[in-house]
């Protein structure tokens, strides 16, 4: 072999021994201290410049830690008295969560506040504590779900005091549009197979429950905690107008009937029952 080729070779021999050495150092060294290459993820300090290394759909970061996330409403929320809690949750946002991981979301335009022992359309009326009703009892925050008519199902929060809660009356579809239809059309009895409008989709207790697929499963769960179904604060901006109404259906709870304790936001067409005569007195 000529002098000239042997040292070509030696020197190849030297370079790639060189770039072997360096490659183990760098594999050797902690994230921190070494240059990602284009192709490997960001870590450490380095910044990324280039699209995030994971793929697929991404899950809500509400449901990975709820403690950790201020936009999710906690159970200091919730402690507080019916009527206050009943006007605080609208504009707030409901999260249903589905199995297959699609979330559904409403804003809350609607509600109405049960005080309790001493309210006659309430089911502790009395102080009555039962296996059905136990949710209302149970801390601020927890689901209270009945059913009605023997096939739809009613959503409540419990509030402050003893066998208070709050029924959620209806809310504004924000998301998963396609499912709350889908979900209205197989779940509600005696459909007219039409495609319903956005208005019409959560514009009543039963048929927010449809629109969600919440069931009687889901009584006495935690908002705080749950991983299904939980709350998040509602987007910031001037507060709603308030109309202050009598309740919806409880004609036979004497003087109680008439108690302004359902609250819905002025001029949302979301909203189950507009009561005229509440919105000019309160004008």
């Amino acid at each position: 072999m000529p002098a000239s080729s042997g040292a070509q070779l030696s020197r190849r021999v030297g370079q790639k021994k060189q770039r072997l050495s360096e490659a183990e150092r760098s594999r050797s060294l902690p994230d921190a201290a070494r240059t990602p290459s284009p192709e490997e993820p960001c870590s450490g300090p380095h910044t990324c410049l280039g699209p995030p290394a994971t793929t697929g759909p991404q899950r809500s970061i509400y449901f990975l830690s709820p403690k950790d996330h201020p936009a999710r409403l906690g159970s200091e929320f919730f402690d507080q008295p019916g009527v206050r809690l009943a006007r605080a949750l609208l504009g707030q946002v409901l999260v249903r969560r589905l199995a297959d991981n699609t979330e559904l979301r409403g804003r809350i335009v609607e509600t109405e506040a049960y005080l309790g022992p001493e309210d006659e359309a309430a089911h502790s009326r009395g102080g009555r504590q039962t296996a059905r009703n136990r949710g209302m009892f149970m801390k601020p925050g927890t689901l209270y779900v009945y059913i009605i008519y023997g096939m739809y199902f009613c959503l409540n929060v419990s509030s402050q005091g003893d066998g208070a809660c709050v029924l959620l009356r209806a809310v504004e579809p924000l998301g998963g549009l396609e499912t709350m239809q889908r979900l209205r059309s197989t779940l509600g009895k005696g459909a007219s197979g039409r495609a319903l409008k956005d208005r019409e989709l959560c514009s009543g207790p039963s048929k927010l429950c449809q629109a969600l697929a919440i069931d009687k499963s889901f009584d006495q769960r935690d908002l705080a905690t749950d991983g299904a179904v939980w709350m998040e604060r509602g987007p910031p901006g001037p507060k709603p107008a308030v109309v202050a109404a009598a309740r919806v259906g409880v004609g036979r709870a004497g003087e109680w009937a008439q108690k302004p304790l359902r609250f819905y936001v002025r001029g949302s067409p979301f909203v189950s029952v507009v009561d005229r005569t509440a919105e000019q007195m309160q004008a």
